[in-house]
């Protein structure tokens, strides 16, 4: 297999980039990119520390974020399954990027910057519900902010595609260990995360 090895190569593969496709980027939240951030209740956050990248999905039945100001984004780390990957990567890299998703949009709004954690006690009892707080809060420092063109979710036609059956988790863990029912784990996974979704 061939293998492009170096910036000049890359560049002549594709044409002149759009010159909109730079002039949309924002160094800061703007009104627009507000409302859209505040209309999304999920998005996948990007980290890169010392061991690697790590991708994890985000989600809340509110806006996914806070928007504290316009360089400033809070986002409450709520239970999960305490891997912590993208927590140290945040601690030991502090490089971080959003990608923020609305059903039906076919677009996507993305956040380049930083970010570092904070156990502050006011910060996590903001974000209380049901009588439980963060363990931490990320704050996320804006360093860039734009749309993403909607290609890539037309062609995949990811809002308005067939549902498809693929394994479930259950599934997944059966393969990494033949002794676990996974049918039972899918049906009462339900009722179990409901009652620690925060």
């Amino acid at each position: 297999m061939k293998r492009v090895e170096d910036l000049a190569a890359l560049e002549a593969l594709y044409p002149e980039v759009n010159p909109r496709a730079v002039s949309k980027v924002a160094t800061r939240i703007t009104p627009c990119y507000a409302r859209w951030i505040d209309a999304s209740r999920f998005a996948m956050m990007a980290t890169v520390g010392p061991e690697g990248t790590d991708c994890s999905p985000r989600g809340h039945d509110g806006p996914v974020v806070r928007i504290a100001d316009a360089q400033t984004l809070l986002m409450p780390d709520w239970r999960g399954n305490n891997r912590l990957d993208s927590l140290r990567n945040i601690v030991e890299g502090g490089r971080i990027s959003l990608t923020f998703m609305v059903p039906g949009s076919e677009n996507v709004v993305r956040v380049n910057g930083t970010a570092i954690l904070t156990d502050d006690a006011g910060l996590r009892e903001g974000f209380a519900r049901k009588g439980l707080r963060p363990a931490t809060v990320i704050v996320i420092t804006v360093g860039e902010v734009y749309f993403q063109c909607a290609k890539a979710i037309m062609r995949s036609r990811l809002w308005t595609s067939d549902p498809v059956e693929v394994p479930s988790a259950g599934d997944f863990l059966r393969e990494a260990d033949a002794d676990f029912d996974g049918a039972e784990y899918d049906a009462g996974y339900a009722d179990y995360a409901r009652s620690r979704m925060w």
